[in-house]
């Protein structure tokens, strides 16, 4: 089965861009395009996609709206925001209104097949580009704790596994995956986080409340 795609951008030059660079992977077809918000929930109604590749800012209900609206009835469908709004700020409530990925427009567009691939595996994506953008943010407003809610649910449970003293092979059986992938889950943590090390996660999954320490 193909991933069915559905893409919302108010400029016709960007949507015909971003289709173009979509129907070139392969598994992927694009079942519609939306240029404002209630026209993009009305091809959600219609086609029920997989998957969204989504703006924030459109008229006629923006990408937020469109997010909170998708979050509720359509849970099951995964979204990737696609914007030139670079301040971590907008990573953090994208993810909190149900997106699963945010790129950036200028990203390459071997980076949106992998946002691809990653958020229909039913992980999250954000560029280590924004990564960095929302790290350098928490000295300016923006909280530890905030940076939670940009990782996966597999994430954070590798997190808390971490935490809580598991090695990386005890973790592999317990969460049922290779070696491999939890290395790759820590070191995805450490750049999401802006932390360096193991002992500095666990202090992070004791601040954030992911463990009782007691």
């Amino acid at each position: 089965m193909k991933i069915r795609v559905l893409i919302a951008d108010d400029h016709a030059l960007v949507r015909a861009g971003i289709r173009a660079l979509v129907e070139k992977i392969e598994g992927v077809v694009v079942v519609g395009e939306a240029g404002k918000g209630s026209e993009a929930l009305e091809l959600v109604e219609e086609h029920r996609p997989d998957l969204m590749l989504l703006d924030l800012t459109m008229p006629d209900g923006g990408g937020f709206e469109v997010l909170a609206h998708v979050r509720k009835q359509f849970p099951e469908i995964r979204a990737i925001v696609l914007t030139v709004h670079e301040a971590g700020e907008y990573a953090i409530r994208a993810f909190k209104e149900g997106a699963a990925g945010f790129l950036l427009k200028s990203a390459a567009s071997t980076e949106l097949e992998q946002a691809i691939q990653t958020v229909i595996s039913g992980d999250r994506y954000i560029s280590p580009e924004m990564s960095k953008k929302i790290v350098e943010e928490v000295g300016k407003g923006t909280t530890k704790r905030d940076l939670l809610d940009t990782l996966s649910p597999r994430q954070r449970e590798v997190l808390r596994l971490i935490a809580e003293g598991r090695t990386t092979k005890q973790i592999a059986q317990e969460l049922g995956i290779s070696v491999k992938t939890v290395e790759t889950h820590r070191a995805q943590l450490m750049e999401r986080l802006g932390i360096r090390d193991v002992a500095g996660l666990v202090r992070y999954a004791i601040f954030v409340g992911l463990i009782d320490v007691e």
